[in-house]
């Protein structure tokens, strides 16, 4: 991931540790006290939330841990690779479509970017333009044409 992402991941984990976590924190001891707690809905509610955010926490705790920072400008120009905007054509449908490839934690998928470990960023990494391929994505396969690929900078 860029260092983008890896900010972008870290600044939410310190949100989920300063306000979320403390928040149901809070909201289980209000219902503690309360008394009996088998029957204590708001009790079970705030347990659940409490487990809930401590495996979201665990995993971006995860992705951190386990993340690879990537200086796309180190990285060869003429061929799709991470951090690339690559304009593609969809030769079934004749349609032109542009993705960004980017690390955890900078997907966008209404913007076009999507993750570098998926399988049609995958697919197209390491070809050229005019290189033609064929993806199998999980509603089956797709071929593709480079037309085009750029570096922000």
């Amino acid at each position: 991931m860029t260092r983008t992402g890896y900010d972008k991941i870290k600044a939410d984990l310190d949100r989920l540790h300063t306000v979320a976590l403390p928040e149901i924190l809070e909201r289980l001891a209000n219902a503690r006290a309360e008394g009996d707690l088998t029957e204590n809905a708001e009790y079970l509610g705030a347990q659940e939330s409490r487990a809930m955010m401590e495996a979201r926490i665990n995993v971006l705790r995860d992705k951190l841990a386990r993340a690879v920072l990537i200086d796309p400008s180190q990285l060869p120009r003429d061929e799709v690779g991470f951090g690339c905007t690559v304009r593609v054509k969809d030769l079934a449908l004749g349609d032109e479509e542009e993705f960004t490839l980017v690390g955890a934690g900078e997907e966008d998928y209404e913007a076009g970017k999507i993750l570098f470990t998926s399988p049609l960023a995958q697919g197209l990494a390491g070809k050229k333009v005019g290189d033609r391929v064929e993806i199998k994505v999980p509603k089956g396969m797709e071929n593709f044409e480079i037309l085009k690929i750029r570096f922000e900078e």
